[in-house]
């Protein structure tokens, strides 16, 4: 929905989501608006001027004047900046989701992925991948749980996102506020594309066995899978902060420093791509394109992966390119 401020009066302009409409069309008299979210999308809260020539009464003034997006109804671009009430009024800093690339086990693709996640979608392009370090790192998306080489550890990679405070002005030996913590994420995908499944162990403390697919909740109109990801297989506290002064080599050390605060928990995963995409090249060559390397040609599709905290309802967008050798 959507405040309009026309000729002095507030017109509330309010449209109904996908999942809303489905259930209004159902006709069965039960649909009730039981839910709604407030967003501030629009707003750029840097524009406060405490310096402003004319005073205090003008500190706010652009932001005032600042044109709002009326409502639509595309739950894939609305409402990424969702306002959530707080009972602690002591908060000086809010928490922020980051993609975590401490190091090799959780880094995206900058060698033929052009700064995305790279998803091999069948075996023969994952042994390729695998067996020419120059294509870069990859997720081998055929069979996470398959060594598709020798050495797979030089290559293999996950997707983590660390939630906390970004900030040095407070010392990450604290805990971060319980109240803003995130203990559940929802993370959506294009289901034409790829499935989830968990990390490996590296990626995320406690985790699962690699491979192990997610569920989802549901899949819209779009084809968007949306799965709710809670703590256990796929989401864990990050660990203290006297990791980052330990010795060790381990992975788990290192991924504790995307966050620069107090830190929450994090979310990782792998990608498994779907059987369209492991079987056939006809979403390739609907959807995607080609490049060259290795002298291989291969088709790939680009899309993102969105991460998203259900308590504060932080945002991400993750990048990832679908491979398949020709």
């Amino acid at each position: 929905m959507a405040y309009l401020d026309n000729s002095g009066d507030i017109i509330l302009d309010a449209v109904l989501t996908d999942a809303g409409r489905k259930r209004l069309a159902e006709g069965d008299g039960s649909f009730r608006i039981t839910k709604y979210a407030f967003g501030d999308d629009e707003i750029d809260y840097a524009n406060y001027n405490a310096s402003h020539d004319s005073g205090s009464a003008y500190y706010d003034l652009e932001i005032l004047q600042s044109p709002v997006l009326e409502a639509f109804t595309n739950n894939t671009a609305n409402m990424k900046s969702k306002l959530i009430t707080l009972t602690n009024n002591n908060i000086l800093y809010m928490p922020v989701i980051k993609l975590n690339q401490q190091n090799g086990f959780v880094q995206w693709n900058t060698d033929v992925g052009s700064g995305s996640f790279i998803v091999t979608v069948d075996q023969t392009t994952s042994t390729t991948f695998n067996n020419n370090s120059s294509l870069g790192r990859y997720i081998p998306g055929d069979d996470p749980s398959k060594d598709p080489g020798s050495n797979p550890n030089d290559n293999l990679t996950n997707i983590r996102v660390d939630q906390g405070l970004d900030t040095t002005e407070i010392s990450n030996a604290y805990k971060i506020d319980a109240e803003l913590q995130e203990n559940q994420y929802i993370v959506e995908i294009d289901n034409r594309f790829g499935s989830l499944t968990v990390a490996d162990s590296d990626a995320i403390k406690g985790g699962g066995t690699v491979g192990k697919p997610a569920a989802f909740s549901f899949i819209d109109d779009d084809n968007i899978a949306s799965y709710y990801l809670s703590t256990g297989d796929f989401v864990d506290d990050t660990d203290a902060a006297a990791l980052d002064e330990n010795p060790d080599n381990s992975p788990g050390v290192h991924l504790n420093k995307c966050i620069a605060g107090p830190r929450g928990t994090h979310c990782a995963f792998r990608i498994k791509a779907s059987t369209n995409l492991r079987t056939s090249t006809y979403l390739f060559e609907r959807l995607g394109s080609t490049f060259s390397a290795v002298a291989e040609t291969f088709y790939y599709i680009d899309t993102t992966v969105r991460v998203t905290g259900a308590t504060t309802g932080y945002k991400i967008d993750i990048p990832v390119r679908f491979v398949k050798q020709q």
